[in-house]
């Protein structure tokens, strides 16, 4: 049985901000003794990204893909008043409340395509995955990928969803064409015929509106264009629902 929430924790103590991503994570250690890389919704990406983390992030999780587990994270800023740097103190204070949080992973590596060989049927699937929430963030620059206990995981789905800055033009992005020229994984010849055969007839309405529906309502209310947050959640399923019907945005890969 889907979750219909993602589960909830509360901060209790700030560890330290992590700087390898632009908008400022931090780890933090929450009540039920985990620790957790969050996404702070005053970061300068806003709390768009952290809907795209949930609905992309959750979706791979239900397409069999390896997320770390996704928390809301209720975060008070006051936890963070001995942090000395001073844009850390003003990004803390203002991401009082819901937060997102991603299952720390210790020691991970990070992954790099010509250390770790992937096969090309985990390679085909990362990549359909990454081409149908257009990821415009998996690059061999930057892959956002990481290597724990021998497997990898794939984080940081802020940047997927990118239609939902300018919904006006929603509509025609939903045919897109993804380029992949520069995916960390078009090196392992990712066979993407097999994963869409095995994908594209999961992606249901049922399992969209399921994803969908674990975004926190406050990260939807006072959109521009939408009189509620549920029509904004309709509107992601309906886009994301005719992606997958018109996959003309799969690109030219073993085909």
């Amino acid at each position: 049985m889907l979750a219909r929430v993602l589960r909830e924790v509360a901060g209790t103590r700030y560890v330290l901000p992590l700087r390898e991503g632009g908008s400022l994570p931090g780890l933090v250690e929450a009540d039920d003794f985990g620790m957790y890389v969050a996404k702070f919704v005053g970061a300068g990406q806003g709390r768009k990204a952290l809907v795209a983390e949930v609905v992309a992030g959750e979706l791979g999780r239900r397409l069999g893909l390896p997320v770390p587990e996704l928390v809301r994270l209720r975060f008070d800023a006051v936890i963070g008043r001995g942090e000395p740097d001073e844009e850390v103190q003003e990004l803390l204070k203002a991401s009082g409340g819901l937060n997102l949080g991603m299952d720390f992973l210790p020691g991970a590596l990070g992954f790099d395509p010509l250390v770790y060989e992937t096969g090309a049927d985990f390679a085909g699937r990362v990549l359909w995955f990454d081409a149908f929430t257009g990821n415009v963030d998996r690059s061999w620059r930057n892959p956002n990928m990481l290597v724990w206990h021998g497997e990898p995981y794939l984080i940081d789905h802020g940047a997927t969803l990118i239609f939902h800055h300018n919904w006006k033009g929603a509509a025609s992005a939903v045919k897109r064409p993804y380029d992949a020229s520069d995916h960390v994984l078009i090196g392992a010849a990712p066979d993407l015929a097999a994963a869409d055969a095995e994908l594209a007839p999961r992606v249901t309405e049922g399992l969209l509106r399921d994803v969908v529906g674990l975004v926190p309502e406050e990260w939807l209310v006072d959109e521009a264009g939408f009189g509620s947050a549920g029509e904004v959640r309709e509107a992601y399923v309906e886009h994301l629902l005719a992606r997958a019907s018109e996959r003309v945005w799969l690109p030219e890969v073993g085909r």
